[in-house]
């Protein structure tokens, strides 16, 4: 072996290793803003790896092979939970068999929010219509991760749950989702995002003890940068407050009530159906009716729709990200997400007389 053969070796087993010469833990995580937070407790140990890349959607995604082998040598998986992530629930419990799953929407001091009931958009009954863009869509049932997540009654009601959503009706609780149904999308409150950090500090403390100190200490200094964001974005709001939205799907009531601002309604329930011509012409008027300021898209989904539900009418259009798909990966994505949600409603809203 060449000298620089050795020093590439030694380098990679550097990277293997931490400081304390002890293997880092193989850890794996869901979505962007679940891996940016698992980075920030794992900066000076390790990198997690994440499954839902780029602009994908965890109400779409597809795994791909190099995915699930990081499933099948993880140590520890973090994910929100088959309330949000459904594509995970079968290759966690099978794939990564041998991998600690710690579900964060169960993390201690979580804050849940019940789907909300009806609004604006929701309490109307468009079946026909609706039912028709629905048989259109035939992947729409096996992705049945929306936001009536009860996993266990996907596969016996999933189709005729996503025409009644698709239909308009609400979030489907009279389909059997009464039960304990809440809206997942849990971290788009900072506050969330700190009894999460929490969770995952201890997590990889448990399975990795020599680095305890560091994942405590890690935990401590994103909790501060939190608490630091979540004044930063009040006081910022505050402005536009009182200023009507509506976004394209309701995702966002998290960030809503703890920044005290609300949408007026949201254009589908389902990010996977698309309203059809009935829904669209209805929405057109509601957002003059209810003077609608701003109509935010998502990276995500379709954004041409957001353009013809606001041609003719005074309302703006915006982009809102829950999931960071524009940002880098990493530390510091969890922030820049946060910040891009502030902005984007600030500038919306506040650009209107």
């Amino acid at each position: 072996m060449t000298l620089a053969q050795r020093l590439l070796l030694s380098a990679s087993l550097l990277v293997a290793t931490t400081a304390a010469g002890h293997a880092a833990p193989k850890v794996v995580a869901s979505i962007k803003p679940v891996h940016s937070l698992v980075a920030a407790v794992m900066q000076g140990v390790g990198e997690p790896a994440l499954i839902v890349e780029g602009a994908g959607s965890p109400h779409t995604y597809s795994l791909k092979p190099s995915q699930a082998k990081a499933l099948q040598e993880a140590d520890l998986i973090f994910w929100i939970g088959h309330e949000l992530e459904a594509f995970l629930e079968k290759p966690v419990e099978t794939i990564g068999a041998n991998a600690k799953a710690v579900e964060l929407i169960d993390a201690h001091g979580l804050i849940k929010l019940p789907f909300r009931e009806g609004g604006p958009f929701e309490a109307h009954d468009h079946g026909e219509d609706e039912g028709h863009e629905h048989a259109g869509h035939d992947h729409a049932h096996d992705h049945k991760h929306d936001h009536a997540h009860s996993h266990a009654h996907t596969h016996d009601h999933g189709h005729k749950h996503e025409t009644a959503k698709a239909a308009g009706h609400d979030h489907a609780h009279d389909h059997g989702h009464a039960h304990g149904a809440f809206d997942s999308h849990v971290w788009l409150d900072p506050e969330n995002a700190k009894a999460m950090v929490s969770e995952i500090a201890e997590a990889l403390a448990e399975a990795d003890p020599d680095n305890a100190a560091t994942y405590e200490a890690n935990a401590a200094s994103t909790i501060a940068r939190l608490e630091a964001l979540h004044a930063d974005i009040d006081a910022r709001l505050a402005p536009v407050r009182g200023k009507g939205f509506i976004v394209f799907h309701d995702a966002y009531q998290y960030f809503e009530k703890r920044f005290d601002i609300s949408a007026s309604g949201s254009i589908t329930v389902s990010p996977e159906v698309m309203p059809g011509a009935e829904r669209i012409t209805e929405i057109k008027g509601r957002i003059s009716e209810l003077g609608a300021t701003c109509v935010f898209s998502e990276p995500q989904f379709e954004p041409k729709l957001i353009q013809v539900v606001t041609e003719g009418t005074p309302a703006r259009a915006g982009v809102l990200d829950p999931l960071g798909a524009g940002l880098a990966d990493g530390p510091d994505l969890y922030f820049g997400l946060i910040d891009g949600l502030a902005t984007s409603i600030q500038e919306c809203l506040g650009g209107a007389s």
